[in-house]
C-alpha cells in the first residue's frame, strides 16, 4: 500500500521549460497595453459596466489584494474616458436676490476660466467707466443745472415769504436752532422786551396774531423747500444712474451677446448691471479717498459682499481630454462632496461663495470615479451622502458637522449641481458580502461586479502574457530585463503562489517583488541581465529574511523545548502539520497530538475547545471523528468509549478541519494498541465516511516537517502523508524534491483513512468480510477487539453497581 500511495518525483513540482519561449530576454518582447492578464470574466463586465449608460449600473470590483484591480481600473477607466466628450465647466456666482443661495451656471468645457476673465475685465472697466460719468463735464453741467433750478425755486419761495412779511412789519430770520418770523418796531428793528412792552394790548395782540400766521405760511414753504430738496435727491440720483447706465451698458451688452446661448449668464449679467448701478459710489474714486483709516478696519456691514462680483471657477475641465478620471485615495466627505473653506476676521471666522471648493464627484461629473470601498465606508457621512446623490442625481455641498456644533457654521445653501459620475468601487469579496447582505440599498446602485481571480491556468498563451508583464514593468520601472530561463524560474514561483500546478498566480504585487529583488542582485554582480541564479538568489535571500520565527522553533524543536520524534513508534502519538503566517511569510510546524482511550460514556473530548483554545471549525473535525468511530464500530449498540485528544504544547488558538485525520489516526493507535511511526508525520481532513479530504498551505507544511528531519538526522522512513486531492498543489523547494530523490525523505498520497493508517503502522488496516467482520490482525481488527472488550467491561460494571443497590 505505502507503493502505491507514494508520490512519485515528477509529481512533486512543475518546472517550466524556458525553451518554449521564442526569445532570449524579455527586452525583445511586446509590452503590455491596458490588458490584465488571466481575467477574462472580470474584462468582459468591466468593458460592460463602463459602456451601460442606464443609472445603477456602478461597478464594484471584488478580488484579493494585489490582483491588479486597481491598475487595470485606472488604465482601462482612462482608455474609455478619451472616446467619450468632455463635460462642461461649472462656476458659482453671486446670487444678487438671496444671497445665501450662490447660483451654479454650467459652460462650455474651459470656458469656465474664460468666463471668470471677462467679468474681471468687465468690473475693471465699469470701475473706469462709473468714474469717467461721474466727472464728465456734461454731468457736472446736468447736475448744476439741477441744483440752479432747485435754488432758483427755493429763491422764490423765501423772496416771496420775505416780501408778505416785510409787508406785516415781520423779518424772517434763520439761525442753526431753525427759522423765526421776528416783529419790527417803528425804526425798522426787531422788538426787545422793552419796546414790545410799551405797546398797547391790542398791539401787543395783533402782533401775535401776525406771527402765528406767519408761522404757518413759514411752514408751509418749508415743506415744500424739503420736498424740493428731496425731489433734488431723486433727480440728482437718476441723472447718476442714468450717467452710469450709459456709460456702462454697451459693456454689459456686449458680454451678454457673448453669452447669448447661456440663459443664466445673461440674467446674471443683467443682475450685475442693475447691482453697479445701485452700488456706484462703490466704484467712484472719489467716494474712496473719502474712506478714513477706522472705515478701512471696521467690518462694515455693507462690506460683508465685497466678492459678489467675483467668479468661483468650480470645475474647469480647460485640461481635460476625453472624460474625467477621478481616483479619490481618501474618501472624506469634504474630498468627495466639496467644502466651504474659512478665513479668519475680527475673531471670527468667515466664508463666502469663492471660498466654496469642489469634491471628487463635483470633478468627476460626467466621468469617472474610483475610490477603495473600505476606506468609503470607514467614513459613514461620506457613505451615507454617496447613496443620497446617486438617488437624487444632485450633487451638495454640505457641512455635515454643523448640526454637530463641532464646525463653523456656513450659512451658504448652494445651488446643487446635476451629477452623472459613474463610480467605481474597489474592495475585497468580504467587504462585496457585507454590503450586499446589509445594505438593502447596495444591490440598487452597484448592479456590475467585476470578480477577480487570484489564479489563471498555465498555458503557453499565459506564460507569454507573464513575459510581456515582466517586460512592462522592467521598463517602467528601471528595472534590468529578465533571460528567459530567469523568467521560466518567475513563472514557477507564480505557480508556487496559486498552490496549484496548473495554475499561474495573478498576485502581480508577490511577483514584482521578486522582479525587484532579483534585479538588485543582477546589479550587484554587474550583470547585464537578471539571470536564473539571480531569481533563485531572491528567493532564498527572501526566505532567509523572513524566517526568524521559524528559526527559533527549530531551534526549540532540536533542543527538545518543544518535543517532537523524527523517529521511533509510539502508541497515541503523531506528528500533525500546522501553518503559521508572521505577516508576508508562512511556514509550517510539526505539532505533536496525542489521544488517549478509555471506558466511559463521554464520547471524544477535546481538551483544547474545553480550554477555549479551539475554534469552531476545528471542534467539527472533532465531532466528525465521532461520525466515524460510531459508524465504523458502533454498528450493534452504543460504545462506552471516552477519549482524550490536544495539540501538545499549544498555547494559541487552534482553528481548521486540517488535523482531523491526523487526530483520527491518534485514537485509532490508542484503541488498537498499535504503535505509530513518528517519522511520518500527517495532514489532512476526513469525513465521516473516512475519506480524506484536501487542505492547504501543503507545501509549507511538507518543508516544516522536511526540515525539522533534517536537521535531527534523516532516517530514511521519513515523510509526509497528504490527501491524494492535494497531489497538483505540490511545488516543493528543489532541495525537498532532491532528498525525495535520494530516498532521504518520502511523501504519500492518500484517499482513505485505511491508507493512511497502513503507512504509519504499517499493518494491514483491514476490511470487513461477508459475514461483518475484520480480519484477525489488522488494524480494525483490534480496535474492535479493544471496543467489545470495553462494552463487555462496561456492562459488567453496570450489572455489578445494580447488584450492589
Amino acid at each position: 500500500m505505502a507503493h502505491k500511495t507514494k508520490v512519485q518525483t515528477y509529481e512533486l513540482a512543475t518546472r517550466f521549460d524556458s525553451n518554449q519561449f521564442p526569445f532570449e530576454t524579455t527586452a525583445e518582447v511586446e509590452k503590455l497595453t491596458a490588458e490584465i492578464i488571466g481575467q477574462d470574466k472580470a474584462v468582459r463586465a468591466m468593458n460592460f459596466g463602463l459602456k451601460v449608460k442606464q443609472e445603477g449600473y456602478h461597478l464594484f470590483l471584488v478580488g484579493p489584494t494585489g490582483t491588479g484591480k486597481t491598475t487595470y481600473a485606472h488604465s482601462k477607466v482612462l482608455e474609455h474616458a478619451k472616446e467619450l466628450e468632455t463635460p462642461s465647466d461649472w462656476v458659482y456666482v453671486y446670487n444678487f436676490q438671496t444671497p445665501d443661495r450662490p447660483i451654479a451656471i454650467p459652460l462650455p468645457p474651459g470656458k469656465g476660466v474664460i468666463f471668470q476673465r471677462h467679468m474681471e475685465r468687465l468690473l475693471e472697466e465699469i470701475t473706469i467707466e462709473i468714474d469717467k460719468a461721474l466727472t464728465s463735464k456734461q454731468y457736472e453741467f446736468q447736475k448744476a443745472d439741477l441744483i440752479q433750478l432747485h435754488g432758483e425755486e427755493v429763491d422764490k419761495k423765501w423772496e416771496y415769504l420775505e416780501e408778505i412779511a416785510y409787508k406785516e412789519r415781520f423779518l424772517i430770520e434763520k439761525s442753526e436752532t431753525g427759522i423765526a418770523a421776528i416783529p419790527l418796531n417803528d425804526r425798522e428793528e426787531p422788538h426787545d422786551d422793552e419796546s414790545y412792552h410799551k405797546l398797547t394790548k391790542e398791539e401787543q395782540q395783533e402782533i401775535i396774531e401776525k406771527t402765528r400766521e406767519l408761522n404757518k405760511e413759514l411752514s408751509t414753504i418749508v415743506r415744500a423747500i424739503q420736498s424740493a430738496e428731496k425731489v433734488l435727491d431723486e433727480k440728482l440720483e437718476e441723472l447718476e444712474k442714468s450717467s452710469v447706465y450709459e456709460n456702462i451698458h454697451f459693456l454689459v451688452k456686449e458680454l451678454q451677446d457673448e453669452y447669448a446661448s447661456n440663459e443664466k449668464v445673461v440674467a446674471y449679467l443683467t443682475e450685475v448691471e442693475k447691482d453697479v448701478i445701485a452700488s456706484r459710489n462703490d466704484f467712484h474714486e472719489q467716494e474712496k479717498e473719502e474712506e478714513d483709516l477706522m472705515s478701512l478696519l471696521s467690518p462694515k456691514q455693507e462690506k460683508k459682499d465685497e466678492h459678489r462680483y467675483q467668479v468661483n471657477v468650480f470645475v474647469n475641465h480647460n485640461n481635460t481630454d476625453g472624460a474625467p478620471v477621478v481616483h479619490e485615495s481618501n474618501p472624506t466627505y469634504g474630498n468627495l462632496f466639496g467644502k466651504f473653506e474659512y478665513k479668519g476676521s475680527f475673531g471670527t471666522v468667515v466664508t463666502n461663495f469663492t471660498l466654496m471648493k469642489p469634491g471628487a464627484f463635483h470633478i468627476s461629473a460626467g466621468g469617472y470615479c474610483i475610490i477603495q470601498a473600505s476606506e468609503l465606508v470607514s467614513n459613514p457621512y461620506s457613505w451615507l451622502a454617496l447613496k443620497r446623490m446617486m438617488k437624487t442625481g444632485e450633487l451638495r455641498i454640505e457641512n455635515p458637522l454643523e448640526e454637530t456644533g463641532v464646525t463653523a457654521t456656513s450659512g451658504l445653501k448652494p445651488e446643487p449641481i446635476p451629477v452623472q459620475t459613474k463610480l467605481i468601487l474597489i474592495g475585497t469579496h468580504q467587504l462585496y458580502h457585507i454590503l450586499s447582505e446589509y445594505d438593502e440599498d447596495f444591490g440598487k446602485y452597484f448592479k456590475v461586479k467585476v470578480d477577480f481571480d487570484v489564479q489563471m491556468e498555465r498555458n503557453v498563451e499565459h506564460c507569454m502574457k507573464y513575459a510581456s508583464f515582466v517586460a512592462s514593468y522592467c521598463a517602467n520601472n528601471d528595472l534590468r530585463h529578465f533571460t528567459r530561463d530567469a523568467l521560466a524560474r518567475v513563472i514557477d514561483y507564480s505557480t508556487r503562489l496559486a498552490e496549484d500546478q496548473s495554475k499561474l498566480s495573478t498576485s502581480f504585487h508577490h511577483v514584482t517583488e521578486i522582479l525587484v529583488e532579483a534585479n538588485f542582485w543582477a546589479d550587484e554582480e554587474n550583470s547585464q541581465f537578471v539571470e536564473k541564479s539571480h531569481v533563485r538568489k531572491a528567493l532564498k535571500e527572501r526566505f532567509t529574511r523572513n524566517n526568524l520565527i521559524e528559526e527559533k522553533i527549530k531551534e526549540m524543536i532540536d533542543d527538545g523545548t518543544i518535543m517532537i520524534k523524527t523517529d521511533g513508534e509510539v502508541v497515541g502519538q503523531i506528528n500533525g502539520l500546522s501553518v503559521l503566517n508572521t505577516g508576508g511569510y508562512s511556514f509550517g510546524q510539526p505539532n505533536k497530538i496525542t489521544a488517549r482511550t478509555y471506558i466511559g460514556p463521554k464520547g471524544i473530548v477535546n481538551i483544547d475547545r474545553e480550554s477555549y483554545l479551539s475554534g469552531p471549525i476545528h471542534a467539527k473535525g472533532l465531532m466528525i471523528l465521532t461520525g466515524f468511530i460510531q459508524g465504523e464500530f458502533a454498528q450493534d449498540g452504543p460504545l462506552p468509549l471516552s477519549a482524550s485528544i490536544t495539540f501538545e504544547q499549544s498555547y494559541d488558538m487552534i482553528d481548521g478541519d486540517s488535523a482531523s485525520s491526523t487526530e483520527l489516526y491518534a485514537i485509532l493507535s490508542s484503541l488498537s494498541n498499535i504503535p505509530i511511526k513518528q517519522g511520518i508525520a500527517v495532514t489532512g481532513s476526513v469525513n465521516q465516511w473516512g475519506e480524506i479530504q484536501p487542505i492547504g498551505g501543503v507545501n509549507e507544511k511538507i518543508e516544516g516537517f522536511f526540515y525539522t528531519c533534517k536537521a535531527r538526522g534523516f532516517t530514511g522512513g521519513q515523510g509526509v502523508i497528504i490527501p491524494i486531492q492535494n497531489k497538483k498543489n505540490l511545488m516543493l523547494r528543489n532541495e525537498v524534491i532532491e532528498a525525495i530523490e535520494k530516498g532521504l525523505f518520502t511523501i504519500w498520497a492518500v484517499s482513505t483513512i485505511s491508507e493512511g493508517i497502513e503507512i504509519l503502522t504499517g499493518i494491514t488496516a483491514g476490511e470487513r468480510d461477508q459475514l461483518g467482520k475484520f480480519e484477525e490482525g489488522t488494524v480494525f481488527h483490534r480496535v474492535e477487539k479493544r471496543l467489545h472488550t470495553m462494552i463487555s467491561t462496561f456492562r459488567r460494571g453496570k450489572v455489578i453497581a445494580k447488584e450492589k443497590v
